[in-house]
C-alpha cells in the first residue's frame, strides 16, 4: 500500500510539473497569444498566476487582441 501511494505522489508531482512548465512556456515564450492549450491552461491557473500570465502576455503582445480569459469587459481590451 505504501508503494502505491508513493507512485501516485510521484505521478501527480510529475503531471503538475509538466502542466506548469507548459503554461509558463506559453506565457513567456509563445509565438502567439492565441495558443489553444496555453489559453486553457491559463484559465485553470489560480487567480494570481492567471493575472500574472495575462500581464506577461500583454507586455509581449501589446498591439493584439487579448486571448480568452485575459480580456476586459468589452472583449477587446486587456483586463
Amino acid at each position: 500500500m505504501k508503494k502505491a501511494i508513493q507512485i501516485l505522489c510521484v505521478v501527480l508531482i510529475g503531471v503538475t510539473v509538466m502542466i506548469g512548465f507548459r503554461w509558463h512556456r506559453y506565457v513567456t515564450s509563445s509565438d502567439t497569444p492565441y495558443d489553444e492549450v496555453g489559453i486553457t491552461l491559463n484559465g485553470y491557473m489560480p487567480g494570481p498566476l492567471r493575472t500574472w500570465g495575462c500581464h506577461k502576455l500583454k507586455e509581449r503582445f501589446p498591439g493584439q487582441l487579448p486571448p480568452y480569459g485575459c480580456a476586459g469587459p468589452d472583449g477587446r481590451s486587456w483586463a
